[in-house]
């Protein structure tokens, strides 16, 4: 019986655990948000930028604006303890560059910050992906630079992504908040939108062990009623 209670333990530990691991690997991708807008149209869009790390702080953002089909003009709004830097090729921006003025600006462990960017008129094209470099405190450098690929698994490291569709399609046009006003910045925010989901799942599962445990604990105490 005792082997049975490890095996069990065991296994749901590390049930709950893969969930959890799941949740933490989820919620570290850098994306764009809305990731969908109208061609030759304009938008507000952020880039959620989350910290993975478990010890070091985000310091800086790069990202790359393609240039191949420029976008004709591109703003980013000031946020708090942090520079942003613009560089052009051809007349249009080519990169963007965050930097936290001092670490303690910095997204932290278990954090995320949204830098807002307002485009306008759009290029007719499908999609545009920006490319994008995420550097910590402690020197290290996450890229996010990976092509998606239709029917093939997420890569680990995908590129940030804003697809653009015309009037009419599927999808949710990127644009300016209700009310008329842009995108807020969210200044290091916990990473919470899929966590109740995941603790639920967790949940099951040590109750299902609970649940296990006590029927192997009962059946011991009939066996040893009956001898």
């Amino acid at each position: 019986m005792r082997r049975t209670l490890r095996v069990v333990a065991g296994s749901a530990m590390a049930t709950a655990v893969a969930v959890l691991g799941f949740a933490g690997a989820a919620a570290a991708h850098v994306t764009v948000s809305p990731d969908t807008a109208e061609p030759g149209g304009d938008a507000v869009i952020v880039f959620r930028v989350p910290a993975e790390s478990g010890t070091a702080s985000t310091v800086k953002l790069e990202v790359a604006v393609p240039t191949d089909k420029p976008i004709d003009s591109v703003a980013v709004q000031p946020i708090p303890g942090w520079t942003v830097a613009t560089q052009s090729t051809g007349g249009h921006v080519s990169k963007l560059t965050w930097t936290a003025n001092t670490p303690d600006a910095g997204i932290r462990p278990g954090q995320f910050m949204e830098f807002p960017v307002a485009l306008e008129s759009l290029p007719d094209t499908d999609k545009i992906v920006f490319k994008a470099l995420q550097t910590y405190s402690d020197g290290s450098v996450v890229r996010w630079i990976d092509d998606t690929v239709e029917g093939q698994p997420e890569p680990e490291h995908p590129a940030p992504v804003l697809t653009l569709t015309k009037a009419g399609a599927t999808g949710n046009p990127a644009g300016p908040a209700p009310g008329g006003k842009p995108a807020a910045v969210v200044e290091q925010k916990q990473v919470t939108d899929k966590a109740p989901l995941y603790w639920s799942i967790a949940a099951a599962v040590l109750g299902l062990l609970g649940a296990v445990l006590g029927g192997l604990a009962l059946a011991r105490t009939r066996r040893a009623s009956a001898g």
